[in-house]
């Protein structure tokens, strides 16, 4: 092998090594607390599913915008809301009482009514993979 060869082998294997750090899911502590409450698995793809749910004539989105990495912005107050996705907000889901508060209105606003453990438990997994 000569050093071009090892050059480039080591470049592929340095790009191969941040996209699959890269792809894999912030851990959120508050995931650790829902299985202490009885939820075995995680649906991220339910997650998304209710990511992009509408009712009432609201989603997520609605705020939050189409994609998780992306700024929002409130529909009723304008304010602006820092994305979703932990790969681009790292300080995003640090408090647990801040994911219980934001669940609590958010779902109320969105779903009217509380989300499940189950529910929160999918969307916070879906978004830790954003």
């Amino acid at each position: 092998m000569n050093a071009k060869s090892i050059q480039v082998s080591a470049f592929v294997v340095m790009v191969v090594g941040a996209a699959a750090l890269h792809a894999a899911p912030k851990s959120i502590d508050q995931l650790d607390t829902y299985r202490q409450q009885g939820i075995d698995q995680a649906d991220p793809s339910h997650g998304r599913q209710l990511w992009y749910a509408t009712a009432n004539q609201r989603s997520c989105t609605s705020c939050h915008g189409e994609k998780s990495t992306s700024v929002g912005r409130h529909v009723k107050t304008g304010k602006t809301i820092e994305p979703m996705a932990p790969s681009v907000n790292p300080g995003r889901f640090q408090s647990a009482k801040k994911i219980e508060k934001w669940f609590m209105r958010n779902c109320k606003w969105t779903y009217g009514r509380e989300c499940s453990t189950q529910e929160k438990t999918d969307i916070l997994t879906w978004l830790a993979g954003q």
